[in-house]
């Protein structure tokens, strides 16, 4: 039985309505389900489960659509959960200040001088121009911008001396508050700008454990290194935190940069009378004057930390290689599978990894490794992005919703060649609310698959996140899951293990 419900020009924004669609498909008797914004691409993901009606067809992107399709006690139940779902919605947004455009919130709040974005990328560009003509710093978390336009938005904030976070920028610390997919840390004296999200996470969370804090991490958006947009806000980021009082050493961090533009920024340094500690991943240098190159996230948290305490020595017992299970692998047992949600957490296993282990492939591949001809087929030793486009079109990043790295998990169970699977947590503000939980039962299935399939582990995370770091780890270890003290140490530990065995 099927059902399409189509209200017009009712708004809801994309990944509301995608967390509606997994509670949906979660009910007894279903066989699909899609609740969305009448998008053209939307349309095509409603065509490839055959859900698209005429009616549909005709539907704006302003116009919600709700597509269900199975039992009549499902499809009775869908809605239910729909209407109570977009109700609660509704509530919440009528509890706020509406405004009919950005220029007229920011004459409400004339004393603000911070925006976050969130739209769709199409409208993303222009509401962040509005920003900085408005003389507000701009954290634009929408991504399909293109580079033209990120080069137009951050060469307009430089002129201003704004800040211009984005496009895709997914994690801030802004003055204590956790901004995108952010972790609740201590506050202190170590500042950190990074085109990376996750990269910033894990940092920031292992300095929060030794002990240290974080004054500001300013995000830049993953492409601000490239050779078109050329370290523009990395180098604002820098110029910010050099003169922030409660900043005493500064961090910096990117996936790959290209090699000029890290030239560029590592010259700016330089001038900077403060200590840097510097996470270029796949680059290596010899430390001078004031900055200090680290190869690892872990390093280059321990090592801001040490500068930070004015300790030659600092304590790092939290952190670690974990001891390693009792485990048989068969005689085909010889490969490892990385299953990440953390982009800048699989680029570090992978340059970890390779000194390790020969021919490993990715969809995301680094220096010397190899492009999977099918991101969604692992070959060999694999390491996987599920974070990366391939597998966020239609559909929430595997940080909100894990169903996608969760299916993988059995997936790569039933290749008798696998011996370890790596997986990585990342909690937070934004981050699904039990990532740990929910995958807990594919590892189970998993382990009955292959029994012999040794699993390892490592959370990105404080005490002080809403997820209960305690809890996540603990439900790890309870499942034979070898628990790594960070990602670094979680990757290096699986690549021993099959070099060893091979």
């Amino acid at each position: 039985m099927k059902k399409i419900k189509i209200q017009k020009n009712v708004y809801f924004d994309s990944v509301s309505l995608m967390l509606i669609t997994r509670d949906v498909k979660t009910l007894d008797g279903v066989k699909d389900a899609n609740i969305c914004m009448g998008t053209d691409h939307n349309k095509e993901l409603l065509d490839n489960i055959g859900l698209l009606t005429n009616e549909c067809k005709s539907c704006s992107p302003n116009d919600l659509i709700i597509a269900l399709d199975g039992t009549e006690e499902f499809i009775n139940n869908a809605e239910n959960v729909i209407n109570e779902s977009l109700t609660k919605k509704n509530t919440k947004s009528s509890k706020s200040s509406k405004y009919s455009s950005l220029k007229r919130a920011a004459e409400e709040f004339e004393k603000s001088n911070f925006v976050v974005i969130s739209v769709p990328g199409e409208f993303a560009a222009a509401e962040a121009e509005i920003a900085l003509k408005l003389n507000k710093h701009v954290m634009l978390f929408s991504d399909n911008v293109s580079i033209d336009e990120e080069v137009k938005l951050k060469t307009l904030a430089k002129e201003n001396q704004l800040l211009m976070m984005g496009p895709d920028c997914g994690t801030a610390i802004i003055n204590g508050k956790p901004l995108g997919f952010a972790n609740k840390v201590s506050s202190g004296n170590i500042g950190i700008t990074g085109a990376s999200g996750t990269g910033i996470q894990e940092v920031s969370t292992i300095i929060d454990k030794l002990g240290l804090g974080i004054s500001q991490a300013i995000g830049t958006g993953g492409r601000d290194l490239s050779k078109n947009v050329n370290g523009i806000m990395m180098e604002l980021g820098i110029e910010a935190l050099a003169g922030d009082n409660d900043t005493d050493v500064i961090i910096l961090i990117s996936k790959p940069p290209h090699p000029d533009v890290a030239t560029k920024i590592i010259e700016k340094a330089k001038t900077i009378n403060k200590p840097f500690v510097i996470n270029f991943l796949g680059q290596s240098q010899t430390a001078t004057d004031n900055l200090i190159f680290c190869s690892t996230l872990e390093e280059t948290a321990i090592t801001a930390c040490r500068l930070a305490a004015k300790k030659e020595e600092f304590d790092a017992e939290s952190v670690g290689m974990p001891e390693m299970l009792d485990t048989e692998f068969t005689s085909t047992q010889k490969y490892l599978r990385g299953l990440y949600t953390g982009g800048t957490l699989c680029d570090e296993a992978m340059l970890l990894s390779k000194g390790l282990i020969p021919e490993i492939y990715s969809n995301t591949p680094v220096k010397d490794c190899y492009e999977l001809k099918d991101p969604f087929i692992s070959e060999k030793n694999a390491f996987v992005d599920l974070g990366d486009d391939t597998f966020t079109r239609g559909k929430p990043h595997p940080m909100i919703e894990p169903d996608t790295r969760n299916q993988r998990i059995i997936q790569e169970s039933k290749d008798p060649e696998v011996a370890v699977i790596l997986l990585d947590f990342v909690l937070g503000y934004g981050a699904h609310k039990d990532p740990v939980g929910i995958c807990i039962p594919f590892i189970q299935e998993a382990q009955k698959n292959n029994p012999n399939l040794c699993f390892i582990a490592s959370v990105t995370g404080t005490g002080k996140d809403p997820q209960d770091l305690n809890k996540q780890t603990t439900m790890l270890v309870e499942n034979s899951v070898i628990l790594a003290s960070c990602n670094a140490q979680a990757a290096i530990l699986a690549a021993s293990i099959i070099k060893e065995i091979n």
